[in-house]
């Protein structure tokens, strides 16, 4: 029965796109557009991989969802996977004096697809940070922390991923931001990227 509810599920989340294709791309707490932002991530788990994402929202909503889609290289074999997900961020947590970071609950579904080794993961975090002004300046920093557990099904044996990112975005202005983040745990390693916010 397993063996015929996962390929239908891969199949499923083929045209969806999101964190969750396993690479070490982790979000910070904030969205950074009024309705929509455009960008690209490359990151390195063992293998490069390259990645677009489109984000969206209303102007006003406590979320924001972003379809994702790229390719990773698998190594010695030749192979490239297919990777396609969907993310969710939703604001949930905004600083006090008590309690001094803002927080956003993270989630999503994606894959990896590759001959014989494909794999559909769920990821499921909250994101805690806070964005730091310069003075007399455009530029905001916000440093964060993503713990996230991960379930992932698929080829071989199903499994559940923890890992920890950590992040820094740097808004450069209203339009443009760069981003990086590490991760340590199940998916490690680094990835760098931008944004272009409307």
């Amino acid at each position: 029965m397993l063996r015929k509810i996962v390929p239908a599920l891969l199949l499923a989340a083929a045209p969806l796109s999101a964190q969750s294709t396993g690479t070490p791309v982790f979000h910070g707490p904030y969205r950074v557009f009024d309705r929509y932002e455009m960008g690209m991530n490359m990151s390195d788990a063992g293998n490069i991989a390259i990645e677009g994402f489109y984000g969206f929202s209303q102007a006003s909503a406590k979320w924001d969802f972003a379809l994702r889609g790229g390719v990773l290289d698998t190594g010695g074999d030749g192979k490239t996977a297919l990777l396609v997900g969907f993310d969710m961020r939703y604001r949930m947590i905004t600083q006090t004096v008590d309690f001094p970071l803002d927080g956003a609950l993270i989630s999503g579904v994606g894959a990896s697809l590759v001959s014989g080794r494909s794999r559909l993961n769920i990821p499921i975090g909250i994101s805690l940070g806070r964005r730091l002004n310069l003075t007399n300046s455009t530029v905001s920093l916000v440093p964060f922390a993503e713990p996230v557990l991960v379930p992932t099904f698929g080829s071989g044996e199903s499994d559940v991923l923890v890992a920890l990112g950590l992040g820094l975005d740097v808004r450069i202005n209203r339009r443009f931001e760069l981003r990086g983040a590490i991760g340590v745990g199940d998916i490690e390693n680094f990835s760098i990227g931008f944004s272009i916010a409307r």
